[in-house]
């Protein structure tokens, strides 16, 4: 029985694996791995890591989340949000330890076992409930700044021209690549224009053939059988046959790398968890997020110790899974199985894929987060999500993804606030005696109780004719709090200053015995003040306007 719930926890997927999902879950693990391979390589470039880095992490994070994630259909690589956290991070230490090839690739792992810890450390404190607070405005601008950031760190590989604003921000890598637009390479351009022609023609006509595949399998053959590369189209360059060796953190890289590792830590789980859940048949089981944080955490260390971006779950290479028809996590090991073939058998072909090709596959793929048809919803439904969108994307062009996102997260808890302190009172109706009929709608804490308050008061004073009573419906208040009670004393001195009592009704016994041992209370004036449940259904309650 021990046995049987430990296999349960570590293979949760696979509980109930039915013979009939097999060829699902492999021609869904070889399709996706058309996808998120060369996906994942060109991510690497985004990073400013070499390509090998990418498909490396298309092996030991996805083979651990295999092994300990509850999403049936998620593939875990990494994404273009991480890879721009990753490279802004790195950009943030001395020169002195990203300059050098050996001391830029020491940080980027340490930062992805970093990520691990991080991740571990949420799943100890139990923050898996933090995704449910994340506004989506929030979401909104820091893809929006991330889109914007990705497709000008590419325009140096579109065109052919150096790379000099690299990692400096959208509009210094903007500005830097206009400059030298003199510069620019015909070749480069123009497979890069037919590399984005044949993507987004695939992706219209024919999604389900693996564009990526497509246009590497025909950038390699048209370097093999041409002269591109006399004409000034830069290849990727020699990628090493084999598996990647283990790669220890660096001690003295983690003070200036923390920050960057909890920021990039907070993105990877919840791109993870929406996608999981995004990508969620009915029938299957619930996402739970305390076991998706442990197993992105302990994928992550697997990445880190092993020469690998930090992984997160990617949006176009789960939809293949679940198009072609995964059903276990199984379809991710034969994902892994894949690039492991591909990194023992066929890396030295990678060595002739043009830098352009890859520049566009990057280009197309972050196209779907520049949508602005979500800013449009913002601004008819709430201007001041719009405002947070906005807000965030335009701090993720100027100043860096890694304060986009700190200052994302403060601005949704401005929002939760925003709406948590709202008044916690409707109104029900008016009885024939001329009483005026409230119900409180939820709990009282400091944030909320001055507004409902004065709501109360307000109501009262509006109705026509001047209510004699004001009944309030506690029902729905479950706890007493110093608040309730202070604005229930500030409510009733207000009414009755205007000579209208305050009739409470169906009050919890725990509220109730609060109320006892408060003296504004007992030295009220006589009268019925606590009644018994209302006779009779009542209409909802219409919640005060303002």
């Amino acid at each position: 029985m021990a046995d049987d719930r430990h296999a349960r926890r570590i293979l949760p997927t696979m509980q109930g694996y039915r013979r009939a999902w097999l060829p699902g879950d492999v021609l869904a693990g070889l399709a996706a791995g058309t996808v998120v391979i060369p996906q994942a390589m060109a991510y690497a470039t985004i990073a400013g890591l070499p390509v090998e880095v990418g498909l490396y992490t298309c092996m030991a994070p996805m083979l651990v989340y295999a092994l300990l994630g509850g999403a049936r259909a998620l593939s875990v690589s990494t994404t273009s949000t991480i890879a721009v956290l990753v490279a802004a991070t790195v950009a943030g230490l001395p020169a002195a330890d990203r300059n050098a090839p050996d001391e830029l690739l020491g940080a980027a792992f340490t930062l992805t076992f970093l990520v691990g810890v991080a991740l571990l450390g949420m799943r100890l404190l139990r923050l898996g409930a933090l995704v449910e607070v994340i506004s989506p405005a929030t979401l909104t601008g820091i893809r929006l700044g991330v889109g914007l950031t990705v497709a000008a760190s590419q325009l140096p590989n579109l065109l052919g021209v150096p790379a000099g604003g690299s990692g400096k921000g959208f509009f210094t890598m903007v500005a830097d690549v206009v400059e030298k637009l003199p510069d620019a390479s015909a070749a480069t351009a123009l497979v890069a224009g037919v590399t984005l022609v044949v993507l987004l023609v695939l992706r219209r006509l024919a999604p389900q053939v693996p564009g990526p595949l497509v246009v590497v399998a025909g950038g390699i053959a048209l370097v093999l059988l041409s002269d591109v590369e006399d004409r000034g189209v830069a290849l990727v360059g020699e990628v090493p046959r084999g598996l990647p060796s283990v790669s220890w953190p660096v001690p003295g890289d983690v003070p200036g790398l923390l920050p960057g590792a909890l920021a990039i830590a907070f993105m990877a789980f919840l791109e993870t968890v929406l996608v999981g859940r995004t990508n969620r048949r009915r029938d299957e089981p619930a996402i739970d997020t305390d076991q998706e944080l442990l197993a992105t955490g302990c994928a992550a260390l697997a990445g880190g110790l092993t020469q690998t971006l930090p992984p997160a779950g990617g949006f176009s290479q789960s939809a293949v899974n679940l198009r072609v028809g995964a059903r276990t996590q199984l379809a991710q090991v034969v994902t892994v199985a894949l690039a492991v073939m591909v990194a023992l058998l066929l890396a030295p072909l990678l060595a002739d894929l043009p830098e352009a090709v890859l520049a566009a596959m990057v280009l197309v793929a972050v196209l779907g987060l520049l949508d602005p048809v979500e800013l449009r919803r913002y601004a008819r439904v709430d201007r001041a999500e719009l405002v947070v969108a906005l807000v965030v994307a335009a701090l993720g062009l100027v100043g860096g993804m890694l304060l986009a996102v700190a200052v994302g997260v403060a601005l949704t808890l401005v929002l939760v606030v925003r709406a948590v302190n709202q008044p916690q009172v409707g109104i029900v109706g008016t009885a024939d005696d001329g009483s005026l009929r409230l119900r409180m709608l939820g709990g009282v804490y400091a944030g909320n109780a001055r507004p409902t308050g004065d709501a109360i008061v307000r109501l009262a004073a509006d109705a026509a004719p001047p209510p004699v009573t004001v009944t309030l419906d506690m029902a729905l208040v479950p706890r007493a709090t110093v608040p309730l009670l202070d604005m229930l004393r500030a409510a009733h001195d207000d009414l009755d200053g205007s000579g209208t009592s305050l009739r409470l009704d169906d009050v919890q016994p725990a509220v109730l015995a609060a109320l006892v041992g408060e003296r504004w209370w007992n030295d009220r004036e006589p009268g019925p003040s606590v009644g018994g449940p209302p006779a009779g259904p009542e209409p909802e309650p219409e919640a005060p306007r303002g």
